[in-house]
């Protein structure tokens, strides 16, 4: 799906530049904060787009799962990243609440889209 690819692109290039400005400061710490954002965020837009295309009545269910599953994931994740791989707290939080608005800022875009009348 090329609104995954814009996505993961928006995200890698980002991550990119602020590696590049913070160096070891940042790092590993915002690759971790993005990765968990954009694999949510890509996995529920995947299956809200096939759960369109075959039944556009049931898409607004799929979302309310995916929203609970997420839910999970983003809590375990998070525990996961701070507690088991000792992450610095302050970057990886920074980077986790920037990918996580930014990318689903772009879901929101996408779905807006995706949903329109023609």
């Amino acid at each position: 799906m090329k609104e995954v690819a814009w996505m993961a692109g928006a995200a890698i290039g980002s991550w990119l530049a602020v590696s590049a400005i913070g160096g070891d400061r940042v790092n590993p710490e915002s690759a971790f904060g993005m990765a968990g954002p954009l694999a949510a965020t890509s996995a529920s837009w995947l299956a809200i787009v096939r759960t369109n295309r075959v039944a556009p009545e049931r898409a607004l269910d799929v979302m309310i799962v995916w929203f609970a599953l997420k839910f999970v994931f983003f809590v375990v994740y998070v525990a996961v990243m701070l507690r088991l791989l000792e992450l610095e707290p302050v970057p990886f939080v920074t980077a986790f609440v920037s990918y996580f608005i930014g990318l689903y800022a772009m879901q929101a875009l996408f779905l807006k889209r995706l949903t329109a009348v023609k």
